[in-house]
């Protein structure tokens, strides 16, 4: 059983930055690859980015490659999103999931559990 916790989200303006971080709880948060999804109202919720348990693999959804980065800290049981260049298009609630898994799942029916989600709003 892992819990996950979002932190980070906020209201900023376009052009800015964001981090969200995602703590997670357990002692095996090394054994789960990570992703990042994102919901806007009346949207489904899409893939953002996910990596792996070690970090060395990631991906990104088209929308946000060069303007987010994932990384994690096993040694804090933490996943980050650095999210920068923000658009208005960017707004949505963003939650993190977690898979015991190899390699970096993309798709949300993929991952086992998920937090509750932190709110980005960018302004125009």
């Amino acid at each position: 059983q892992v819990q996950l916790v979002e932190s980070g989200g906020g209201l900023v303006q376009a052009g800015g930055s964001l981090r969200l971080s995602c703590a997670a709880s357990g002692r095996t948060f090394s054994t789960y690859a990570m992703g990042w999804f994102r919901q806007a109202p009346g949207k489904e919720r899409e893939f953002v980015a996910a990596i792996s348990r070690g970090g060395r693999m990631r991906n990104y959804a088209d929308s946000v490659k060069g303007r987010f980065t994932i990384s994690r800290d096993n040694a804090k049981n933490t996943v980050y999103l650095q999210m920068n260049s923000l658009l208005p298009e960017d707004t949505a609630v963003y939650s993190c999931a977690a898979v015991d898994a190899i390699g970096v799942p993309t798709t949300k029916r993929r991952y086992d559990y998920w937090g509750q989600g932190t709110q980005v709003t960018v302004s125009s």
